[in-house]
């Protein structure tokens, strides 16, 4: 009786051990894949800005393309020269009802 109650115990104690070693194992791969999510997230953050300022220099060259006179981009230029036209209509019509 009293061996089975000490094997039992060793038992446990060894499942116990197991499954603390488990547990760290599972601890440490978390904060690996924590870090690596952190990093991950960062460069996706940047790869979109660097898009963004690729998209920005993009419609800058074809602007200047169409000012140069390239006849592909004079429907460009001849709707941002359209769209601020608009605004400056705009700022004047709020200048006038301001009553400046």
């Amino acid at each position: 009786m009293l061996q089975d109650l000490e094997n039992n115990f060793s038992e446990l104690e060894k499942k116990i051990l197991n499954l603390h070693k488990n547990y760290q194992n599972l601890t440490e791969k978390f904060t690996e894949l924590n870090t690596e999510h952190e990093e991950l997230k960062k460069k996706y953050d940047d790869e979109r800005k660097r898009s963004q300022v690729l998209a920005e220099e993009q419609k800058n060259i074809k602007l200047y393309s169409a000012i140069s006179g390239n006849p592909e981009h004079n429907r460009l230029m001849k709707n941002h020269i359209n769209r601020l036209v608009k605004e400056i209509d705009f700022c004047i019509a709020q200048l006038q009802n301001s009553g400046l």
